[in-house]
């Protein structure tokens, strides 16, 4: 008899008490907080490489006016966008890396408009080429960046290429003429 009253109490005793009810909690939810910080910073970071991109993009079109009869307008244009997105060395000189001049395509179009209003589009191969007498012309230069980023962590919360990396891309465009 004694007995049963004392596994009573103890049972009794057991089911009431609440410590260590935090940590079980803490246990359960720590998890899926740890990925949610995980993925913001994740995607924090892609964020922030896609920007530099975007910015690089609109600075190398920014330096087509101060192209020198030494470089021509995609080489400036593609040493802007590299440096931009990289950064500089201490000594002035661009960085190597993320991007090189292999991520910046530069494309040219052309376009010659008709006495009645119609619009013909020609994707130029440099910025000498030119519409017929009687057609108005407007020439337009763009850049594209492209660049992939890895995440730190292997979770994903959005797709992703098979190669296990965000492939981000910016452009960027202007008239010229």
């Amino acid at each position: 008899m004694f007995e049963g009253n004392l596994r009573r109490r103890a049972s009794r005793y057991l089911l009431g008490d609440e410590h260590g009810a935090a940590i079980i909690e803490l246990a359960l939810v720590a998890p899926i907080l740890a990925l949610t910080v995980i993925g913001i910073v994740d995607m924090s970071n892609a964020y922030s490489r896609k920007l530099a991109l975007e910015q690089g993009a609109q600075r190398s079109i920014e330096k087509i006016m101060q192209t020198t009869q030494g470089e021509t307008v995609d080489d400036t244009i593609k040493k802007e966008a590299v440096c931009q997105v990289n950064g500089t060395n201490s000594d002035g000189s661009c960085k190597s890396s993320p991007i090189t001049a292999a991520n910046v395509t530069v494309t040219y179009r052309l376009e010659c408009t008709n006495a009645d209003g119609t619009v013909e589009v020609k994707n130029a191969v440099d910025v000498d080429a030119d519409c017929a007498m009687n057609q108005t012309q407007s020439q337009y230069v763009s850049v594209a960046l492209t660049d992939k980023y890895t995440p730190m962590f292997p979770v994903h919360f959005a797709s992703f290429n098979s190669d296990g990396s965000y492939h981000l891309a910016a452009s960027a465009g202007m008239r010229t003429q």
